[in-house]
């Protein structure tokens, strides 16, 4: 029998350590490179974090599956995520963060054992928070169980979004997002989509909207949200299938509601 507590601890353990590496990482000059244009950079310690993990992983549990955004590990074979068990890894997720900001970036790990989250942690190595999930026994961040979440209002309701509400664009009617940016308390853009993801989980944040994200940027979110009771869909009210590119669009109970019936296509 799969134990998902040492999982869920193995996990914890190499993003802690990874954090190390980033924040080490800091005091020294850091390159970074165009992926598909000026805003999307990837840098030499978004390799080496995810082929730490590679390596790690792969020693501890040779027969898992790795799927890292920077496509760096090389046994990148096709699966089936319904029949083994995958590890989800953004090894940077907000990389324009890390090398303008050097903070609000987190390392996010995502674990499904035949299609059902096992565990997820998002650790934010700037300020030392670390915040995970073990499924069906809860959330916490560091070592504090997070509460489950209660509802709240569209008037009270902090939410994070980036540009969509600015300019007519292919993902959402800028119209409607107006709308919505009038009506909540205050919108964030954060720059990081595990960060918020996690923000919301703790009740930082009402909810989120996001756009176009990979498996890696909000697997280890899934397994987080659902432990708290968030309610998490596709921007469509469609669940969504961890191991594709995906909508999500996160919120608390009853907020979500209101997101999906009047602001979202």
């Amino acid at each position: 029998m799969m134990d998902q507590s040492a999982i869920h601890r193995f996990a914890v353990a190499l993003a802690k350590e990874a954090g190390l590496m980033l924040m080490d990482s800091l005091t020294q000059n850091i390159a970074a490179e165009y992926k598909t244009s000026a805003a999307d950079l990837v840098t030499e310690m978004d390799r080496k974090i995810e082929c730490f993990f590679a390596e790690k992983v792969n020693t501890e549990f040779p027969e898992h599956m790795i799927l890292g955004e920077e496509g760096t590990v090389t046994d990148q074979r096709s699966y089936i995520p319904e029949e083994e068990t995958v590890w989800l890894i953004d090894p940077i997720d907000g990389t324009t963060n890390f090398v303008h900001q050097k903070r609000n970036f987190a390392i996010s790990v995502g674990v499904y054992h035949k299609g059902s989250p096992i565990a997820g942690v998002i650790f934010d190595p700037a300020e030392g928070e670390c915040f995970h999930a073990l499924s069906g026994e809860g959330a916490w961040l560091n070592e504090t169980k997070l509460e489950r979440l209660s509802p709240t209002s569209e008037e009270e309701a902090l939410i994070a979004m980036n540009s969509l509400w600015l300019v007519p664009n292919e993902y959402a009617d800028f119209e409607k997002m107006q709308s919505l940016v009038s009506k909540v308390r205050g919108v964030r853009c954060q720059g990081s989509a595990a960060l918020e993801l996690a923000h919301v989980a703790c009740g930082r944040l009402d909810g989120s909207i996001a756009f176009g994200l990979g498996p890696w940027d909000f697997g280890a979110g899934l397994v987080l949200l659902k432990e708290v009771g968030a309610v998490v869909t596709t921007s469509g009210n469609d669940s969504i299938y961890p191991f594709d590119h995906s909508s999500v669009i996160a919120a608390k109970p009853g907020l979500h509601e209101i997101l999906a019936a009047s602001y979202l296509r």
